[in-house]
């Protein structure tokens, strides 16, 4: 698969999910909006709630997914890129990813102490579509 072209299809999605790991070593997934911010299909940038229990548990263990789809009529896609989540709460990556509104979510504004940002940086991937699946590295 292509790596522009990969890109490209996650742009268009609106909703994403991430997956983290709890205590006992199980998968945990959660609905997210699109990345804030990203570069290639290697980072991609989410803000979240420093307080949620998804940044306490990448903070325990990095091991992290993603995944991304869409659902036409006839046709299905999906895109999970696997890798490594950090949780970045230095101002500098804050600013770079508040946008107008999200205030909506972090009353205090860019400096609230509950608005964090994680960084997910993809090492390998699988791309499904037309009943046909590929894995790749990044």
């Amino acid at each position: 698969m292509n790596a522009d072209k990969l890109e490209r299809f996650i742009k268009k999605q609106k909703v994403s999910f991430i997956c983290s790991v709890d205590e006992s070593g199980y998968p945990n997934v959660k609905a997210m909006l699109k990345p804030g911010k990203m570069i290639g299909i290697r980072e991609f940038y989410f803000s979240t709630n420093t307080s949620s229990l998804r940044v306490k548990q990448f903070q325990k263990n990095p091991k992290a997914s993603i995944y991304f789809y869409c659902k036409g009529l006839i046709k299905y896609t999906g895109v999970m890129l696997t890798g490594k989540m950090e949780v970045l709460t230095d101002q500098n990556t804050k600013d770079m990813l508040w946008r107008r509104g999200d205030t909506i979510y972090y009353k205090e504004g860019v400096t609230d102490s509950d608005y964090c940002v994680l960084k997910f940086t993809a090492e390998s991937g699988r791309y499904y579509c037309n009943l046909k699946t590929e894995s790749f590295k990044i």
